[in-house]
């Protein structure tokens, strides 16, 4: 178990209390990229059949524990969880981290099947992996598409979602309000959605996928010294053979600029009505993350009916579970007992 920080090194420290009352253990102190954690593998990697994918994933923890599903976002890999998984797996959960499609060892099964990347599909596709691996109900935790993702699941498949942790709040997407222009500065961070709707960012893309990762880390997390040892380690799932066309088809659905898959089209009408998430729910922001919006979650707060905390991470950019893996672990533990 890892000591608990005194909450005078906590954000919030009576909000802390009253969440985490006298359990010791995993703490939700925000003191940055923690040295002793510090784990560069999860071992050899499981592959399963799910829907249309075969997927690739990282398991830790017992077989019966109780299950979380921890979902990486972009430019990201599984690797944001290295830390997190075995915190966790200490605690009695059986931990659960896929590569997404279009990442790492996942591949889809038939060269046929269409590059989908419109939000409803990916979290179609963790359903499936939870059925393939025989879990009825995860604790879903996420960050960036992760984040998109697990809230999807919890509005769509409530039974499905025991609990959630999302990094930014409410990140499901409706297209025709994504329309509308953001502040100048809020535009200007999202620059590069902006250059995959366009030929020369898809080449761009496949020309510099490592390079144009590492500058996106290095804003996203103003605050993280990453090593190129760490970047590289997550910058191999990048060589999927269909990387591009699932970050490219992904941004590019979200401006309206590509279509989704018309089967689909029930489901994300359903999401464009901006539905309430009523499962438990812990939200977390990385103050240094340039996508945060201001106000310490206020301004989401209306998009979660059931049981419920915030927390604000000081010094903590966008990559969350790989900046501070003993917040987002506590935060996963502390979700189920809200």
């Amino acid at each position: 178990m890892i000591n608990r920080r005194a909450f005078g090194k906590m954000v919030g420290a009576g909000a802390a209390a009253a969440l985490l009352g006298n359990r010791p253990g995993l703490s939700w102190a925000a003191t940055p990229h923690e040295p002793a954690l510090r784990n560069t593998s999860f071992g050899p990697l499981k592959q399963i059949n799910a829907g249309v994918l075969n997927v690739g994933y990282a398991e830790a923890g017992p077989a019966d524990g109780p299950a979380a599903v921890l979902l990486h976002g972009w430019p990201y890999d599984i690797h944001s969880y290295v830390d997190v998984a075995p915190l966790l797996a200490a605690e009695g959960y059986r931990v659960i981290v896929p590569y997404l499609r279009g990442h790492g060892t996942t591949r889809f099964l038939s060269d046929k099947t269409f590059r989908n990347a419109q939000q409803a599909v990916i979290a179609l596709d963790v359903i499936a992996l939870l059925d393939a691996l025989k879990i009825e109900q995860a604790t879903l935790a996420g960050f960036d598409w992760g984040s998109r993702t697990a809230d999807i699941i919890a509005v769509l498949w409530p039974r499905r979602c025991k609990a959630l942790v999302s990094v930014t709040g409410y990140l499901i997407t409706n297209r025709e309000s994504n329309r509308k222009p953001l502040p100048p500065k809020a535009e200007w961070a999202w620059w590069y959605q902006y250059y995959f709707a366009t030929e020369r960012g898809r080449l761009g893309l496949e020309e510099n996928r490592h390079d144009l990762a590492k500058l996106i880390w290095k804003f996203n997390s103003p605050t993280w010294d990453f090593d190129d040892a760490t970047f590289d380690r997550t910058a191999a799932a990048f060589e999927n053979p269909d990387y591009v066309s699932i970050v490219i088809g992904n941004y590019r659905w979200r401006l309206s600029l590509a279509e989704g898959d018309p089967r689909y089209d029930r489901l994300e009408k359903r999401l464009a009505e901006g539905p309430v998430i009523a499962v438990p729910t812990i939200t977390l922001d990385g103050e240094s993350d340039p996508f945060t919006p201001a106000g310490d979650g206020a301004v989401y707060r209306g998009k979660f009916s059931g049981k419920y905390a915030h927390r604000t991470l000081r010094g903590i950019g966008h990559n969350v579970p790989q900046e501070a893996p003993q917040a987002f672990a506590a935060a996963v533990v502390d979700v189920n007992g809200l």
